[in-house]
């Protein structure tokens, strides 16, 4: 499922006026230390969010049959559970019967309903999130959040004539996580639900709002800002 495009920032931004630069002591002076400070900075704060729909579902199939014989009722579920592996298969999907394609999911849920008819019983498919694509999620609205920041600490300076430095200062100030299921949360969803709502209704969503100081580097270079 594509993800939304990042919400606008809310940036604010503070020149800091030029200060006499602290000068290293010895020690600094004689290991190479970093140079002082400038004093000439831009404040910004910026928020993103994004969200993500899914990537697993799980299903479970209930097979049944009524024979004379207890041993004739086994061999017949042994059948037609060696049919819903062997079609599982032949379409790429696990036998454990967790997709990852939704697509392939209702081809082989309506293949078994269709073949073995009343004998089996599918129940409706549990979408969550992996741990690893909850942790992507974290990672690029963080990232989109300090992306926004720079793009917009760029436009402050540009505005006042000035050229962005590197960041000094990069701090995760608020993140917020709503929605979603993940494997070990299976709500019981109920049956009249469409498949495109249970997705919707399992969609993660997460915030983030960051706060970084970037260095003003001194007057925007003309060239570069005509090309």
């Amino acid at each position: 499922m594509a993800l939304p495009a990042p919400v606008p920032s809310r940036v604010f931004a503070e020149l800091v006026p030029a200060q006499a630069p602290t000068p290293l002591t010895p020690a600094q002076a004689g290991r190479g230390g970093p140079p002082a400070p400038s004093g000439r900075e831009v404040h910004v704060s910026g928020s993103s969010e994004l969200s993500a729909g899914p990537d697993r579902a799980r299903v479970s199939v209930r097979l049944s049959s009524r024979k004379e014989a207890a041993g004739a009722a086994r061999s017949s579920v042994t059948r037609r559970l060696e049919y819903i592996a062997q079609a599982a298969r032949q379409r790429g999907v696990p036998v454990c019967i967790i997709f990852s394609d939704f697509g392939k999911m209702q081809n082989v849920c309506n293949l078994l309903i269709e073949k073995l008819g009343t004998s089996v019983t599918i129940s409706p498919p549990h979408f969550y999130h992996t741990p690893e694509a909850v942790d992507t999620l974290r990672r690029q609205v963080c990232i989109a959040a300090v992306e926004n920041t720079r793009r917009k600490a760029q436009e402050v300076c540009r505005l006042f004539g000035q050229s962005l430095g590197k960041p000094l200062l990069i701090r995760e100030e608020e993140t917020r996580e709503w929605g979603g299921h993940t494997e070990s949360h299976l709500p019981n969803s109920p049956d009249l639900l469409t498949l495109q709502e249970r997705i919707q209704n399992a969609t993660a969503y997460a915030s983030c709002r960051v706060f970084t100081v970037f260095e003003i580097k001194g007057k925007e270079n003309r060239r570069n800002k005509l090309l």
